[in-house]
């Protein structure tokens, strides 16, 4: 830069200008200059790449530059670096998305993402982060993607890469396709710190909009969390102030946060150490500032993992007494963190004492300098509010109302009018409190505030006149136009319910309305017409001044009102009175639905750029759908909210006891037997192929090969005792180069009837001909149909990835056992038919081999049942008896086989005293049976 002399001249002449006609004299001198020189086409790529740095400086002073785009588009082509990094700048800088000349360097960039040179992968990757549209994202996101996972590529061109995938993917999801994912987890183990933090950041994003497809992410988060906090495995680079690397250790944290807690009790052991540590290495404060903000952005985004976690009891009390004194401190951000720490643990927490220790503080945060604490405080108000504080809170809320920010304020009114519902115990009080904040919150009310008001007293009879009478009396005074639509609705449906009370006659009622009709809005007008109508059906003696209304306004200016005031001025002078009745006879009630208030809260938080896993309203608002479902059909959780959504009192009150009740709690359930799921049948479509050569050696045995092939060697060791069974995997490198980012996940469909567990997870790295092994623990808690399944992938120059069976199924637990002939004939009638018998008539495949005695006998005794001799009359049928055991117990199972061998059938009938664990064997058996011999060796009775 500092060789081209003319650019520095011309950037000094720009800023020694007196004035500002001088500056544009001088920038229009040299813009006809640089465009005379573009038009005679003899530049060479020097002179070109100085005059696009002379209109890149113009650009930038906020002058328009309309000619050039084309000469820097051509310098991204040329073969000097300087040239192609100024044709990269004008690039971003002159073009958009949308730009037409956009398209003319998508085959430049391709070939700079292709280049073997660093520096071009990295300039094409930031024009393509920058200004890389749908179309030039699809084009060449595969392109990036093969830099982010070529083992050739240096670490910085990976973290460009990393980011740029992250930026196209924010604006348009569909460009990251779903195949990818393995590869970009296993970037997690890079032994480059910016890379996994790069890729962490991609994953996040990732994770939140495709949980499946990265749910390994999780177990790698918690790998790499340990050895960064416990084990300090960092480069001394990534110590910012003492503290390794903050920014992996929040983004691990923050992502352990998008699953729920892990099954596997070895990864759940890793997070607690690390928690621990982050524990312990907080509880000394720093005196250098940046080192205590580091160590407390740590801290609290671990406090908030606990909170998700919910498994540490002891230390959930601890975080409670330590968010008391964060929330009193004198740094603005550390209140801020406290009150949004504390607003999860309200969310999760199964009692809000903790939390109510603190509610003065936290009351008194409303009233903080700074707005965004302000607005945490309100948060963890409304999360942590109940039936026995709710009085005081909405209180405290509707007086700070009349001093709160304008910001605000249509938070607050939404938030106070959904806990005013939701814990009001007693309907005056919460008229009395919703009419209050309407006359205090003035234009700061949503229509759904209201409105959900009319929809409550129209539900509630008990509330009706209480209602109207209070509504009257707002109407005599000064009020705000909301409470004039409700009060013309509820005057309008129940004022008749109050005609007799001393100040309620029916001209007082309409001489209320008809004041209030001078200054509203003509909607509002609208509405107080209805109610005049609805009068003339309820008061005939005020007939007279309510035709005179009609009359005024059949002549408004406004055709709304116009039209509405000659129609009701018709209907009123009808011969007759029946339509007038018919048309306005008392509204229905509203049918039930989820409050609009809290949907309209929802919409306020929804599509933020982080999705939390929870949800701001306390623990109630982030209980499972499956809990709230159970609640309600028990009839164990009738709030005052169930009530007023749609249940009216009185006569068509709900009983809460007795026989109705409990018909209504048994309506659709389904009270018959549960049938038996079907199996899950494994196919090629989602397992290794010939994976089924090592499961079919293995599925009687105990150990052995489990697959092989060029590079790895899966072995497996089995032993079962009881309902318990350990199962080892052993993974040997067979490659004469290491293999990297190892990783195994377990699928268990058949939980929680088979629940599974880790003790330990391998090593990410195994050298050449070295080995790593796994330890699964299978605990059997009933009856269950699919094996689990376990996926291996790992680095090898390009991701190599198994989906294997586990040959783990109920004949492991089972155990023979023997029983006399009288016996065995009174038990298999004692057990009967019906869901506790399984029958099953198939016959072998056209594959299978040895359909004889010998095979059938042996097979039979191989799934562990003993084969009792001499009890069925027809010596050719094949009777059983075992027993499975699992973690409650045991059952006992009855076998019958009868057997077709010319025609090469089956007949398998099962007993036992356990729903589903008849259909369970017998299908097991019949899936054994079709296919006949399962492996070459000669078998043995």
């Amino acid at each position: 830069m500092s060789s081209m002399r003319g650019l520095v001249q011309f950037i000094a002449d720009l800023r020694n200008a007196r004035a500002r006609e001088l500056e544009e004299k001088r920038v229009n001198k040299e813009l006809a200059n640089i465009r005379q020189k573009f038009k005679s086409g003899s530049l060479n790529g020097y002179q070109k790449k100085k005059y696009v740095c002379k209109l890149l400086y113009v650009y930038i002073q906020g002058y328009d530059v309309d000619f050039g785009h084309l000469e820097a588009v051509n310098l991204i082509s040329s073969s000097k670096y300087s040239e192609k990094q100024i044709g990269y700048l004008a690039v971003t800088l002159f073009l958009h998305e949308q730009h037409e000349l956009l398209h003319l360097v998508v085959n430049s960039i391709r070939k700079d993402l292709l280049d073997y040179n660093e520096l071009n992968n990295c300039l094409a990757l930031h024009a393509v982060a920058n200004v890389g549209g749908r179309e030039m994202g699809e084009a060449l996101a595969t392109d990036v993607h093969r830099l982010l996972i070529s083992p050739t590529s240096k670490a910085f061109v990976k973290k460009k890469a990393a980011l740029t995938l992250l930026r196209l993917y924010r604006k348009y999801p569909g460009i990251v396709q779903n195949e990818w994912a393995e590869r970009i987890i296993s970037l997690m183990d890079d032994p480059d710190m910016g890379v996994t933090l790069s890729v962490t950041s991609l994953v996040m994003a990732l994770a939140q909009d495709m949980p499946d497809e990265y749910r390994g992410s999780a177990v790698k988060a918690a790998l790499r969390l340990k050895k960064v906090v416990v084990d300090n495995d960092v480069a001394p680079d990534y110590l910012y102030y003492r503290v390794p690397c903050p920014w992996i250790q929040v983004k691990f944290l923050r992502l352990l946060q998008y699953y729920p807690p892990s099954d596997d009790s070895h990864v759940r052991e890793i997070i607690r150490e690390s928690l621990q540590q982050i524990m312990h290495v907080a509880m000394d404060t720093p005196k250098n500032v940046q080192q205590n903000n580091a160590q407390n952005a740590v801290l609290f985004e671990a406090i908030n993992l606990l909170i998700h976690l919910d498994t540490e009891h002891g230390l959930m009390m601890q975080i409670s007494t330590r968010l008391g004194k964060y929330i009193q401190s004198r740094e603005t951000n550390v209140r801020y963190l406290g009150l949004e720490a504390m607003t999860h643990f309200a969310a999760r927490a199964e009692t809000l004492d903790p939390i109510k220790k603190h509610q003065n503080i936290i009351l008194g945060s409303l009233r903080d300098r700074d707005i965004s604490v302000r607005r945490k405080g309100l948060d963890l108000i409304y999360s942590m509010c109940d039936t026995t504080n709710a009085g005081p809170i909405v209180n405290e809320l509707l007086r700070y109302l009349q001093t709160a920010d304008y910001a605000i304020r249509e938070e607050m009114v939404l938030k106070v009018a959904i806990l005013t519902e939701k814990y009001a115990t007693d309907a005056q009080w919460y008229i009395d409190m919703t009419l209050k904040l309407l006359s205090l919150a003035g234009d700061h009310v949503n229509d759904e505030v209201w409105q959900r008001v009319i929809q409550i007293v129209t539900n509630n009879e008990e509330l009706q006149a209480y209602a109207a009478l209070t509504l009257l009396n707002y109407m005599k005074t000064e009020c705000h136009e909301s409470l004039v639509k409700i009060g013309c609705y509820v005057l309008g449906e129940f004022g008749h319910l109050i005609a007799d009370n001393q100040g309620s006659s029916p001209i007082e009622q309409f001489l209320a309305l008809q004041a209030k009709m001078i200054t509203s809005t003509d909607n509002t007008r609208a509405m107080i017409l209805s109610s005049f109508v609805k009068f003339v059906n309820l008061f005939p003696e005020i007939k007279p001044q309510l035709l005179h209304i009609f009359r005024l306004y059949s002549h408004s200016p406004d055709s709304e009102l116009q039209q509405r005031a000659f129609e009701y001025l018709s209907l009123a002078t009808l011969p007759t009175d029946d339509l007038l009745r018919t048309v306005c006879d008392e509204m229905p009630p509203f049918s039930e639905r989820a409050s609009i208030l809290l949907s309209r809260l929802h919409q306020r938080t929804a599509g933020t750029s982080d999705k939390k896993t929870w949800v701001v309203g306390g623990k109630d608002a982030n209980i499972d759908k499956k809990e709230v479902l159970m609640a309600q059909n028990t009839g164990l959780k009738r709030s005052f909210t169930t009530i007023v959504n749609g249940t009216k009192t009185g006569a068509n009150a709900m009983t809460p006891t007795g026989a109705s009740s409990a018909s209504g709690d048994l309506a659709g359930l389904d009270l018959s037997a549960p049938s038996a799921p079907a199996p899950n049948m494994a196919s090629a479509a989602h397992l290794t192929p010939d994976w089924h050569i090592g499961y079919n050696r293995l599925y009687f045995g105990e150990e052995g090969v489990l697959f092989e092939d060029a590079q790895i060697q899966v072995g497996m060791r089995s032993e079962y005792r009881g309902h318990l069974g350990v199962v080892k995997i052993y993974l040997t490198n067979k490659a004469t180069f290491p293999l990297g980012s190892l990783t195994t996940t377990l699928d268990n469909k058949s939980a929680p009837n088979l629940k599974s567990d880790s003790k330990s997870i391998p090593e990410p790295s195994v050298p050449a001909s070295g080995q790593t092994q796994q330890t699964f623990f299978f605990e059997s808690r009933g009856p269950f149909f699919d094996a689990p399944t376990i996926r291996i992938s790992y680095l090898a120059g390009a991701l190599q990835a198994y989906t294997l069976q586990l040959p783990v199924l109920m004949h492991r637990y089972m155990e023979p056992s023997t029983l006399p002939t009288d016996e065995f004939f009174k038990r298999w009638r004692q057990i009967g038919g019906g869901p506790l018998e399984a029958q099953s008539t198939f016959g072998a495949t056209a594959k299978a081999k040895d359909v004889d005695v010998t095979f059938t006998r042996w097979l039979v005794q191989s799934l562990r049942w003993k084969i009792l001799d001499g009890v069925d009359p027809n010596p050719v049928n094949i009777v059983g008896c075992a027993v499975f055991q699992f973690a409650d117990g045991k059952t006992g199972c009855l076998l019958r086989l009868e057997p077709n061998y010319e025609k090469r059938m089956y007949r398998v009938t099962i007993r036992a005293t356990k729903e589903l664990v008849p259909q369970a064997l017998a299908k097991q058996m019949e899936q054994r049976l079709s296919q006949g011999r399962l492996r070459e060796d000669v078998y043995t009775v």
